[in-house]
């Protein structure tokens, strides 16, 4: 992907944040927005992330307002009509959610996904840790600040990489799981899904999205259609 800058929306949230820090490793100017200033947020700013915590246009750094070489990544916690967001979008902007660049991040990996309305994130940071103990290797975007790595982002040498995925507005149908783990699928997110069975239906369609000659791992007894051939 070709910019040299990259604008979150949300640049706080724990999934964003871990995005954030993989940048700013790799070299690219960051900055962004967020409601609230926290820990994570500072810890960003001491990495060298510009932070601003009032919604303004004005407060967008000059460098970061050339399309031809910024990309925008907001949460959907973000409402559609945020100054910011408009101002982005309406001028051409290459403008995408977290997950979208998550998938970007994990082509060509070998990924372990793990879903579930509860256990995410202490599922992944248990993968995250065996592939380092086991295999001295691997990669991961954490949901929490992992004590072992004191971070919610893992870099590492080769392949594999685990992350959280996230059924938050069908994020986790933009991954295409090498590894599926799914620990549970209760009635949760019923504002977006409205009831438990589509939220169901929903795990069954990340099931359905494992690359051929893949794997399942799934909590003994949920309730999901598992169709894939």
């Amino acid at each position: 992907m070709e910019f040299s800058n990259v604008y979150f929306l949300g640049i706080g949230g724990i999934g964003m944040s871990a995005l954030a820090r993989f940048f700013l490793h790799e070299g690219k100017r960051v900055a962004g927005y967020d409601r609230t200033e926290s820990p994570l947020c500072d810890r960003l700013a001491a990495e060298g992330a510009e932070i601003h915590y009032d919604e303004s246009v004005d407060r967008i750094p000059e460098v970061f307002r050339d399309p031809a070489e910024t990309i925008v990544v907001y949460t959907p916690a973000v409402p559609q009509d945020h100054a910011e967001l408009v101002w982005f979008r309406g001028r051409g902007f290459r403008v995408e959610k977290r997950s979208q660049m998550l998938g970007h991040l994990s082509a060509g990996k070998f990924v372990m996904a793990v879903a579930g309305t509860h256990g995410k994130t202490t599922t992944s940071t248990l993968i995250a840790w065996l592939n380092r103990a086991a295999c001295g290797t691997g990669s991961a975007f954490l949901g929490g600040i992992s004590k072992n790595f004191d971070s919610n982002l893992v870099l590492g040498a080769g392949r594999r990489l685990a992350v959280e995925a996230d059924e938050f507005d069908r994020s986790f149908l933009r991954l295409d799981p090498d590894v599926a783990v799914v620990t549970s699928a209760d009635a949760d997110h019923l504002d977006i899904y409205g009831t438990h069975e589509a939220v169901r239906e929903a795990f069954s369609q990340f099931i359905g999205r494992i690359s051929p000659g893949g794997a399942l791992v799934i909590k003994q007894g949920l309730d999901l259609k598992i169709d894939n051939p």
